[in-house]
């Protein structure tokens, strides 16, 4: 077993230690998609010039799923099953990265709460209600999931 490293994420740990089980079981899928994912963590620790927190890689990890999600959208636009086919493993290998995703209800909950307590008035008070409740569900809910309640929260107002 490898020590812990200080600062070391336990995603990265985690990640190393699949990529090593899928080169000896001989799942391409799998090792292409996490190498992959280790190349984006890579890349954003070079940009950030830091290590990443657990709370940074899942926001890599979302943004790689959504880069999966357009490019099967286009693979089927294109008449490409073969390509959809390979998109989709490799969304389901990063899905298994992301912790639980938290329920619509119990984002509705969380953004009327929040609403509540910054007494957010209507639409143009996003801005109060958004960065709270997406550093509350960062890595449990896509953000375009929390656009979209805060957005009819609000209009309800």
């Amino acid at each position: 077993m490898e020590s812990n490293l200080p600062g070391q994420s336990t995603i990265k740990q985690k990640l190393s230690e699949d990529l090593k089980q899928a080169l000896r079981s001989g799942d391409k899928a799998r090792v292409g998609a996490i190498r992959l994912l280790i190349s984006a963590i890579n890349n954003a620790e070079i940009a950030k010039l830091a290590q990443l927190t657990d709370a940074d890689i899942y926001s890599v990890i979302q943004r790689e799923i959504r880069q999966r999600e357009e490019s099967i959208e286009s693979f089927k636009k294109g008449n490409r099953p073969d390509l959809v086919a390979q998109e989709e493993a490799e969304l389901a290998v990063l899905r298994s990265y992301l912790p639980a995703q938290a329920s619509r209800s119990d984002i509705e909950a969380a953004a009327r709460k929040i609403i509540e307590e910054t007494g957010a008035q209507g639409p143009k008070d996003k801005g109060k209600v958004m960065p709270r409740l997406v550093a509350e569900f960062k890595g449990k809910a896509d953000g375009r999931v929390l656009n979209e309640i805060v957005t009819e929260l609000l209009n309800k107002i």
